[in-house]
């Protein structure tokens, strides 16, 4: 009897675009100029696509004016604004590499990401939320505070030469992003052009830091060829055209804004909205409904704050249809509902890594709503994906083990770390991605979970995914995340935190009989907290591991008393 094993190898069309972005943005330009292009709601600032080229022009010249170069580093460190738009683009078109700097990164992970990466300009907002950028800055940079704009020479970040500061306030040894823009002239327009002309679609034009959910995070070094493919792929998946308008409340730094939201508007000459700095649910709902979105991005848990707002059914959200929920597993009652109402007939789950540009699996607006709400789609065109058990073999269908991708989207390498890249890629190309998966029949992919997130309790594995998928059945339930908890018994117990519906009442002891009715014995979580929120990093990934050390912590605790 022949078994189907899991692998699945995307469609070949669309065919795969051989340009640099710069190339892209011109096309666009010269096809809509008089179109929408960025609308900032929270700067109160609006550009049509000619207006767009024209100010990332006067960027690139003035960067150009203080001698970035192609291949030069450049870190952005800001939340959602138009200058991090700018900032993508003008790299791009000089052939400089942009280093997306987490915003809730403090001054040791700055000086790490900086110096990892050797960027030689950094282009920073002066403050968000609790975050003092200018003053980390000047922490770590004493050297700041003396000399002359342009000529830093720091002990901690020998790399570093320039600093751009966002705003008007004046900041010794730093540059301000305005008059950087008015810097270029003639020569340096003619630089411009000479630059881009000598660019390959295969250069390395971005860094991206991978979110640090374990250990240092890694900076993924990613091509024009890979991003603006997995862009133009994406944009071809949600039905793109310039007569689309998407709603980014995800964070530019990551590879869901930049790319996902960004750039695929850019690839089919569509409108990109930013509600806000920050994501803020009533903001997102104002930004919809005023600006007549037909599609909104987000992480579940956005979708989930949304559904949950206040007044919610205030806003008429009728001219959506599209959007991509990613950057964590959804929970299939939120796809639904999302469906429902918000008029997103034809949401999209998409899943990858930033490894992978970031997608590489997606589902489609006609795929069976069954396979829209209970997997992450197929491989997207161009990608292959397979199915590894710990031995390296081919699992059957059905079965779980690691998924790997191998294609245009994958990575040329972590920056500078090639032991890293080898532990992720291997001699043939395939990306293993550490996350469990099991594929159906059809190729249609179920995640499971993180090879390490998986529980053993007493010889029997359990995944997480599947127990907070049975607790988001509880009426009273908003969310809910599963982890092990080490046990001298069984090696590792059930935990699960729990968040409660606003106004609803429950207590830990209901949870645990209705998970007793319903499901395995010893999938019945032995510890539950009711908690307001979960650790987690700035695109909305849960960090688990925190959960679990906090969890040891208090048990330890407990049972020493």
């Amino acid at each position: 009897m022949n078994t189907q094993l899991s692998q699945f190898r995307g469609a070949s069309a669309p065919a795969l675009v051989h340009q640099t972005i710069g190339e892209r943005l011109a096309q666009t330009v010269a096809a809509f100029p008089d179109h929408d292009a960025l609308i900032s709601r929270h700067q109160g600032l609006r550009w049509t696509y000619a207006e767009y080229a024209k100010e990332i022009e006067r960027l690139a010249t003035g960067l150009l004016k203080l001698g970035i170069r192609p291949g030069d580093r450049v870190g952005i460190w800001a939340p959602n604004c138009a200058e991090w738009c700018l900032a993508q683009f003008a790299t791009a078109r000089i052939g400089a590499i942009l280093v997306n700097v987490n915003p809730a990164y403090r001054v040791f992970e700055l000086e790490y990401a900086l110096n990892k990466s050797g960027c030689k300009a950094i282009i920073t907002a002066e403050s968000f939320k609790s975050s003092q950028y200018v003053e980390m800055l000047q922490e770590l940079v004493p050297e700041l505070a003396e000399c002359e704009p342009g000529r830093l020479k720091s002990a901690k970040l020998p790399a570093l030469e320039i600093v751009i500061r966002l705003g008007r306030s004046v900041t010794p040894g730093m540059f301000n992003f305005d008059d950087v823009c008015r810097m270029g002239g003639e020569t340096e327009h003619d630089m411009l052009k000479s630059a881009e002309k000598r660019l390959d679609p295969h250069d390395v034009i971005n860094i991206q830091f991978t979110s640090g959910t374990t250990g240092n995070p890694k900076g993924a070094a990613l091509t024009h060829h890979n991003i603006l493919n997995n862009a133009n792929q994406v944009a071809h998946g949600m039905r793109f055209t310039e007569k689309d308008r998407l709603v980014i409340p995800v964070p530019m730094y990551h590879c869901f804004g930049m790319v996902l939201g960004k750039l695929a508007c850019v690839s089919r000459g569509a409108a990109a909205i930013f509600p806000s700095d920050a994501f803020e649910a009533g903001s997102v709902l104002e930004a919809v409904e005023s600006e007549k979105a037909t599609a909104l991005h987000g992480v579940p848990t956005m979708f989930i704050a949304e559904l949950e707002y206040p007044g919610f059914d205030g806003f008429d959200l009728s001219t959506l249809r599209t959007g991509i929920m990613a950057g964590a597993p959804c929970p299939v009652e939120v796809m639904k509902k999302v469906i429902e109402r918000m008029h997103m007939a034809e949401v999209l789950i998409a899943y990858g890594q930033t490894e992978c540009s970031p997608v590489n699996h997606m589902t489609l607006a006609d795929d069976p709503i069954e396979k829209r709400v209970e997997t992450v789609g197929r491989a997207g065109p161009h990608i292959e994906v397979k199915i590894l058990d710990e031995n390296g073999d081919i699992v059957p269908v059905g079965e779980t083990g690691d998924i790997c991708s191998r294609g245009y989207a994958v990575m040329k390498g972590y920056w500078e770390d090639p032991e890293k890249t080898a532990e992720t890629v291997d001699d043939e190309g395939w990306l293993h991605s550490g996350d469990l998966g099991v594929m159906d029949e059809e190729g249609y992919v179920t995640v499971v979970g993180r090879l390490k997130d998986m529980i053993i309790r007493g010889g029997e594995n359990i995944y997480p995914r599947e127990i907070e998928e049975f607790l988001f059945t509880h009426p009273k339930i908003q969310d809910a995340k599963v982890i092990g908890v080490a046990d001298e018994r069984f090696g590792e117990e059930v935990c699960a935190w729990v968040q409660i519906k606003e106004g609803e009442t429950v207590s830990e002891d209901e949870i645990r009989a209705f998970c007793k009715k319903n499901i395995a014995y010893f999938k019945v979580p032995r510890y539950i907290r009711l908690v307001e929120d979960f650790p987690m990093t700035v695109t909305g990934k849960i960090q688990k591991f925190k959960m679990r050390e906090i969890m040891e912590k208090a048990l330890q605790a407990e049972n020493a008393a």
